[in-house]
């Protein structure tokens, strides 16, 4: 499994993405799931992918020769020369469709689901940023300003940190910090998501981009920030007030009387009914 997130803000793009594969628990490697492609001045684009390795590996081939047909010009466009990024991610959907027919009516025969998630996000000289989640049908979807970032992968456990924290206005170096925070808690949870991690920050406009890091367990910065959070969480947690059952002083009573609904009532009897 893995976890690829990507956030969407008005100051760039933060994309961030663990390496763990694993087929069962003897079976780990470490596979980047991350991959830039970058025409300095012209184009920024980030690939990020989850699901079947083999399926992810094949469409990140192919989409280096992928094309679509104009339908005024009949020129090819490419991820290279695509006006847009909805016209890239349309290459993109037709490279996943493409190894569908190669391969899918194959891989069904040997009980394999086609699987393979994708994030394809950045900018095009001559228009903003966009981002995209692809699907296995190589349909996809744009965010939104109501949902400034994408997940594919195991995306629930890191999700609260995400829609607590993130707004358009939120600074790059803070939603890089919040993504981490993201990828930590999935790592707290989930042993199929796994370090290294690729972190790539795009700065809006900017067309090329040097803010890429790897991060491994001896990371100074990631080590820190996954100290801090479990012992502040524990902190906050610490000084929530416990809930009072027995009639003390408290100005947050949990037991209240009114409202449509009853406490549950209990069953003491065989005879009784449950309705």
């Amino acid at each position: 499994m893995t976890y690829c997130v990507d956030i969407k803000l008005n100051a760039g793009l933060v994309f961030l993405s663990d390496s763990r594969t694993n087929a069962g628990l003897d079976q780990i490697s470490v596979f980047r799931k991350m991959i830039v492609y970058e025409k300095p001045g012209e184009r920024f684009m980030v690939l990020l992918s989850a699901g079947n390795l083999s399926i992810s590996q094949s469409v990140r081939e192919i989409l280096q020769t992928e094309h679509i047909e104009d339908p005024d010009t009949g020129r090819p466009i490419t991820i290279w020369n695509a006006a847009s990024m909805f016209d890239a991610t349309r290459v993109l959907g037709a490279a996943v469709r493409r190894v569908y027919e190669r391969d899918g009516q194959e891989l069904k025969a040997a009980g394999v689901e086609f699987n393979v998630s994708l994030i394809f996000g950045g900018q095009i000289r001559g228009e903003g940023m966009r981002l995209f989640q692809v699907y296995s049908a190589g349909n996809f979807i744009e965010a939104t300003s109501e949902t400034p970032y994408c997940q594919i992968g195991e995306s629930k456990y890191g999700k609260p940190v995400l829609d607590r924290v993130l707004t358009l206005a939120t600074p790059l170096s803070e939603a890089a910090k919040c993504a981490l925070v993201s990828m930590d808690s999935t790592l707290k949870s989930n042993l199929s998501v796994g370090l290294p991690l690729d972190l790539v920050v795009y700065e809006a406009d900017a067309l090329r981009s040097d803010r890429i890091a790897c991060i491994e367990h001896n990371n100074p910065y990631f080590r820190m920030l996954h100290e801090s959070w479990g012992q502040r969480l524990r902190e906050v947690f610490d000084s929530i007030e416990d809930p009072m059952w027995n009639g003390g002083e408290t100005a947050v009573p949990l037991l209240v009387q009114g409202g449509r609904s009853q406490p549950l009532r209990k069953i003491t009897h065989p005879s009784e009914k449950l309705i």
